[in-house]
Order: structure tokens, then sequence, then C-alpha cells
């Protein structure tokens, strides 16, 4: 493993802090920097409360495996569909008055700096929002599988539960780790940094996946790189709604 060149999507070398002798970046140097931020201890809360509340209700069968795969599933679409209807969608004027999500705005100012790290990360208040919403959908998504095959609904929404906060830390970690100055060799790695690099400087209109490219294959966003025109708004998405 080893550091990639500075760029303008990559974070500073000096940006994370590294134990090795020798100054290479290890994985292990991005996790601890990773952890330190505000969001991820949130996750990592939510995730081990619901990891201790399964395996307190106990119940355990076959059936705890239907929502992981079921928001499995979907993570690649619900991804895609927040990406491009939240994050990038543009503000609405009422009345004379002009609205705007917070979270759309804040994601057009990482599109302006997508070399640093404290903009790549989830806002605090959008994971607070999103850890009691995840366990309100993981119980009505564990209310229609008690419906259709049965099961004790508290095990299989606590499973659910633990299912939806793994993922959403996982979203945080791959965005987070794509955005850092550390380059694995992994295949799958390689893959959706490539892919989120082409959505901030070749065209924001793609390549929309973070932690997966299904989504973009099946909906049409994960085109030839050589067919699309560079965007001159891909880095200045202020400059497309102002």
């Amino acid at each position: 493993m080893t550091t990639g060149t500075q760029d303008r999507l990559t974070a500073p070398e000096a940006s994370i802090a590294r134990k090795r002798s020798d100054g290479r970046l290890t994985l292990i140097d991005c996790w601890r920097d990773f952890i330190r931020r505000p969001t991820p201890p949130i996750i990592g809360a939510a995730i081990l409360a619901a990891l201790v509340a399964r395996i307190l209700v106990g119940d355990w069968s076959w059936r705890d495996a239907i929502l992981p795969v079921l928001i499995l599933a979907l993570e690649p679409f619900t991804e895609w569909a927040i990406h491009v209807y939240v994050l990038h969608s543009r503000p609405l004027t009422v009345a004379g008055k002009r609205f705007d999500l917070p979270a759309a705005s804040e994601h057009r100012e990482h599109h302006d700096d997508p070399s640093k790290l404290d903009g790549v990360l989830i806002p605090i208040y959008v994971v607070v929002g999103g850890i009691p919403l995840i366990a309100a959908l993981t119980l009505g998504y564990a209310a229609l599988v008690q419906l259709l095959v049965g099961g004790e609904l508290i095990a299989l929404w606590t499973s659910g539960m633990l299912a939806g906060y793994l993922m959403l830390g996982l979203y945080e970690w791959i965005h987070f780790l794509i955005h850092s100055p550390y380059v694995p060799r992994g295949r799958y790695y390689k893959s959706v940094r490539r892919s989120h690099r082409l959505h901030h400087y070749k065209n924001e209109h793609y390549w929309f996946g973070v932690t997966v490219d299904v989504g973009d294959r099946v909906i049409g966003t994960f085109p030839d790189p050589a067919t699309v025109e560079r965007s001159a708004t891909a880095r200045a998405l202020h400059a497309d709604v102002d």
C-alpha cells in the first residue's frame, strides 16, 4: 500500500499522521484519523447499540438474513437516489423566497474543494437525524417480513437496524478513504475510487455511486468516460444554481 500523488481530489499527504518509521501511509493511519472525526463515533455507537440489542433479543432464525440482504440489495439505488435528488438538488424559489437544502449546499462546497477531508463526511445533523430514520424504516420492513414469512418482530427489526447502521458506516468510511491520500491496490477500491473521481472531475451528472456502482450501471449513469464531455461545473456546482 502506498500514498498517491497530490491532486485536487486527494487530501494533502500531510493531512493524516503516519506511525511507520519510513513515513508510509497505512490503512490503520487512515482509520485512526477517521474515527477521531465527529460522525464515525456516533455511527459506531449506533452499531454497537443495535448489536447488543440483537444479542439480547435472541430468537435467532433464518429470517434474520432477510432484512440485511434486502438492505444490501437496495443500497446501490438508495445511495444513487440520495446523491441525485438530495445532494444534487437545486434551490427552489417559492413566493419570491429561495429555499435550499443545507445538505445540497454543503455538497456543493465539497465539489468546490474535494481534497478537504472535513467536508467529506456526512454532516452531524444528518447522521443524528438518520439514525432514528433508519430505525423507523427497518421497523416497517420488519413488520412486512413478519407478515409475509413470520418470525419475531423485534428480532427482525434489530437485525435490520444493525445492517442499516453498518451500511451507513461503510459509506462514510469508503467516501473518506477515497478522498484521503491512501491508495490501496485492491480491485474493488480502485473501481469505486476511479468512478468517484470521474464524478468530481469529468462530469457531475454521472457516476453517483460511492460504495458500489451497481445503481449507476442499472440506471444508465455509468457511461464510457471517453464518450462524456468534461463538465465546466463539476468543480463548481454553485455556478450551475446561482
